[in-house]
């Protein structure tokens, strides 16, 4: 399997539909790339319970993508092994009136990851800088105000133990009218399906020049932004997992030395 490095967004990130139907970890046997997966989210339980047990550090993982690139279906796949004792998954919607009455960061600083935990955020305060831009509704000087803040913001989670992985689902406009489509003529997934996701399509090139300034604004050693091609469901679940598995591996995680004095106690 390539290295997950693979994957790193780089300065300058272009996001074009050829790259979205890359599958450069999947081996092409579904076989043995669904056992590669099985493999990656035990690794990741593992990871997780010394993360918990450790109880220092924590994980941030961030999903973003546009409508129907699977954010929803990665995190189902990815922790389904996981300890949900040490999972923080959250779901950034449409801000309340409360939330609007503050700055933009406020509703997801409260949900930062505490010591030992992951925290998945599906969305998350890149929902800010992407909306506003695509529809107007800031300018250029309030954006540039509010890249600096992000940058500031993620700085201090990794100055205070978060370790922070960014992934862009990238999926191709074609695939995402399939996915629609599919939505809208299965009456079980009705459900999913959302007319606003119909209006954002119309603005697929905005969406995509928001988002490639939005990572070339905030990329950095410490809140990596990682492209993941996504129009392959599972070679999209295998090189998230191998992103988060090849992330933790790197914090040389540990159970906590045993206690000495434990050594002759005995339970009767």
């Amino acid at each position: 399997m390539k290295a997950c490095k693979l994957f790193r967004a780089g300065d300058r990130p272009v996001l074009v539909d050829e790259d979205a139907a890359l599958t450069p970890l999947c081996s092409g046997d579904e076989r043995e790339d669904r056992q590669f997966g099985k493999g990656l989210h035990k690794e990741i339980a593992a990871l997780q319970e010394m993360l918990y047990a450790e109880h220092q550090r924590k994980v941030l993982l961030v999903l973003q993508g546009v409508d129907c690139a699977g954010k929803d279906g990665t995190v189902h796949q990815l922790f389904r092994k996981i300890n949900p004792m040490g999972l923080r998954p959250v779901r950034f919607d449409v801000p309340t009136v409360a939330e609007t009455a503050r700055d933009f960061l406020w509703r997801v600083h409260l949900q930062v990851p505490r010591k030992g935990e992951i925290a998945v955020f599906n969305r998350s305060h890149y929902e800010d800088v992407l909306h506003p831009i695509v529809y107007d509704r800031i300018d250029g000087p309030e954006a540039g105000c509010r890249y600096a803040q992000i940058r500031d913001f993620e700085r201090t989670l990794a100055e205070s133990g978060t370790t922070i992985v960014k992934v862009f689902l990238h999926i191709s406009k074609d695939e995402q009218r399939r996915r629609l489509q599919d939505r809208i003529d299965d009456p079980e997934k009705h459900w999913k399906f959302d007319p606003e996701d119909l209006k954002h399509r119309e603005k697929w090139s905005e969406y995509h020049a928001a988002y490639e300034k939005a990572i070339a604004e905030t990329d950095a050693a410490h809140a990596p932004w990682y492209i993941v091609p996504a129009d392959s469901k599972p070679h999209r679940d295998i090189a998230v997992a191998a992103l988060l598995a090849e992330t933790m591996r790197g914090m040389s995680l540990a159970f906590p030395a045993g206690d000495p004095k434990l050594a002759k106690l005995r339970v009767k």
